[in-house]
């Protein structure tokens, strides 16, 4: 399995909206096009930058396949769509995480 893991860069001054437009459009759009089986969304606390903030959004793929089907065929208009929206106000960046092994931890 594969993580696809975007970081993003947000301006305080819009996070309120960025934030509702992810969970509730361009989140649910990915995971629309069907090459995902999930995703976790996170705030990154252990870096702060003075009038932005960070985020993480991991999708998770079963394969190296689906991950370049969606690169080609989806990130494009998507990525531009966020772009359109929120111009100079995000910056993103994008990595890719080979999964070797998946450790749960239950808690009594």
């Amino acid at each position: 399995m594969i993580i696809y893991n975007v970081t993003i860069n947000i301006d305080e001054k819009i996070e309120t909206e960025w934030l509702h437009w992810m969970r509730k459009t361009h989140i649910p759009e990915v995971m629309n096009t069907g090459k995902f089986i999930s995703c976790r969304f996170s705030k990154l606390t252990s870096h702060k930058e003075d009038g932005s903030q960070n985020y993480s959004a991991q999708y998770v793929c079963h394969s190296k396949e689906d991950l370049q089907d969606y690169q080609d065929n989806f990130a494009p208009m998507l990525q531009q769509k966020s772009l359109e929206k929120f111009a100079d106000k995000m910056l993103a960046f994008r990595t890719e995480l080979d999964i070797i092994e998946d450790f749960y931890s239950v808690l009594s």
